[in-house]
């Protein structure tokens, strides 16, 4: 964050200039619209779905507890990839259409879908499932009385929803469509293949296209002030929400069986999701891959599939490893201090991956740059780029990235192990890593093993920060799917689009598996 705000404050202004009179306020409007657009989205599908699972009964109800957090294992740029194929003007859609009718193609009209209002469309589908999971768990901890009790105030079920329900369960409500806000001004690969001009592409062209790496610390400035802002609201609203029950039982809400023309309403409303944000972009994929010529068995995918994983897998164990230093040490020693530590941990999930890309570039550049001068001048030796030019840069963006994932997921472990335990394994001799060794471990592995597997994935998914930050010629399954797609050999880019699915859906199954067993 401080070499973004030097190196926007220090360099030229020429490249911003240039955007402020052309393109400057079209990123701000379009980042406006497309964060309105996901935020109505997911809060309507999430919230919906969340009640009509958790407080009706019809069925088919347990399919889609569970198939509804599926769309969590796409990146919104594969489904892009495989929307255009079939939407765009040479897809079967339209191709079947001008068959049909006999039409030229002006002869009418069809939604676009590379536009702000398709970028929003698949943002909200795989999205959505981050306020489904907060607004179903808070709906399930809620209490039957205030609900029964607006009842016999004369409410209909309707509005003693609206009243009651929904205020009790806005702060996790809230929490959800924050974290779908964050990953929308995040996004990159979406965006930038529909040609939607935001502030993550006007980042990218300005150090890419333009050279300018002071104008992209600028523009990344004022998205790092955007992703902060909504950084704090969402830690103030966690912390000052606060709903009690009144009085001491707690009687679980009684769920509505519906019947009739209910059955097939809730049916819609709940295939609806599930069908666009995942069996449907599955099948088109699995076609399209079919089709292509890419081999994932040649030398060149497996080199693909082995940068991937082995980038996954070292980011995966540092960031959990950094994660239950955090963690247990906020347990050793609670202070200012620890939950400083822990705050600024968190932060990193609120800043845009192009942002954090910036922030280490800069400074991190300019110090191979010195090195290597000062070696030349000194010993005639060039060192290059020892430090920007390695994989560890980008591992290092990646921790940053996602150790609030995995913070919360092992702080979430470690609420269930109680400070007895501490002052049982202090009594019997055991320091403080013997205590973390042979006890906080054994009980948080599941808790550790969930960590494990969505930083994991996010890292497989993630692409602004690894296209800026990648050394050369060490490309990932998503810059290939990107690389391919920007060419529009979407067949082609099917096949790694997949490969990062199927990987996607190992938590998602965990998160399945949990869902169940609450239930």
């Amino acid at each position: 964050m401080v070499a973004v705000a030097l190196a926007a404050v220090t360099g030229g202004t020429d490249t911003v200039s240039h955007l402020m009179e052309t393109v400057l306020l079209r990123y701000t409007g379009t980042t406006i619209v497309l964060v309105l657009l996901v935020a109505v989205g997911t809060f309507a599908i999430g919230v919906g779905a969340a009640w009509l699972v958790t407080m009706t009964r019809f069925p088919g109800v347990r399919f889609f507890e569970m198939a509804l957090i599926l769309p969590l294992a796409f990146p919104a740029y594969v489904l892009a990839y495989a929307y255009t194929f079939v939407l765009d003007h040479p897809g079967i859609v339209q191709t079947t259409l001008r068959d049909i009718t006999g039409w030229g193609a002006r002869d009418y009209w069809f939604p676009e879908i590379r536009s702000t209002g398709g970028a929003a469309l698949m943002l909200v589908l795989v999205l959505y499932p981050y306020v489904y999971l907060l607004a179903r768990a808070a709906f399930l901890q809620q209490s039957s009385g205030a609900f029964l009790a607006a009842r016999a105030l004369g409410n209909t079920s309707w509005q003693a929803f609206w009243r009651v329900s929904l205020p009790m369960a806005r702060p996790a409500i809230a929490s959800g469509l924050l974290l779908a806000i964050m990953e929308t001004i995040a996004d990159f690969g979406t965006v930038s293949y529909f040609g939607v001009q935001t502030f993550a592409t006007g980042i990218y062209t300005s150090w890419f296209s333009m050279g300018d790496r002071a104008g992209a610390a600028q523009l990344a400035l004022v998205l790092l002030g955007f992703a902060l802002t909504l950084a704090v609201v969402e830690r103030s609203t966690r912390g000052k929400a606060r709903y009690h029950q009144a009085g001491k039982q707690h009687t679980k809400m009684p769920p509505a069986t519906l019947t009739g023309s209910r059955v097939l309403i809730a049916w819609v409303l709940c295939a609806i999701p599930v069908l666009l944000g995942f069996l449907l972009p599955t099948v088109i994929l699995i076609d399209m891959g079919l089709e292509s010529e890419q081999n994932l068995l040649s030398r060149r995918y497996i080199g693909f599939i082995q940068n991937s994983l082995t980038l996954a897998s070292v980011a995966a164990l540092l960031t959990v490893c950094a994660a239950v230093c955090i963690g247990f040490y906020l347990r050793l020693q609670p202070g200012r201090a620890a939950t400083a530590a822990a705050y600024s941990a968190r932060l990193g999930y609120a800043v845009p991956g192009g942002v954090i890309a910036v922030g280490l570039m800069v400074p991190f550049a300019a110090f191979d740059n010195t090195l290597d001068a000062w070696m030349r001048a000194t010993f005639d030796i060039r060192t290059g780029l020892l430090i920007t030019g390695s994989i560890w840069l980008l591992v290092a963006a990646y921790v940053v990235r996602f150790l609030a994932a995995a913070l919360g997921a092992y702080e979430g472990g470690q609420s269930t192990v109680h400070v007895n335990m501490d002052a049982a394994a202090r009594s019997l001799g055991q320091g403080p890593f013997g205590m973390l060794r042979r006890v906080h471990l054994p009980i948080l592995s599941p808790s550790l093993l969930t960590a494990l597997l969505i930083v994991f994935v996010d890292v497989m998914k993630e692409l602004p920060a690894t296209l800026i930050m990648r050394p050369f010629n060490y490309d990932t399954l998503a810059v290939q799917a990107y690389r391919l797609a920007s060419d529009e050999r979407l067949e082609g880019a099917a096949v790694p689009s997949l490969v990062i699915m199927a990987v996607g859906l190992l938590p998602v199954i965990l998160i399945c598996r949990q869902v169940s067993r609450r239930s």
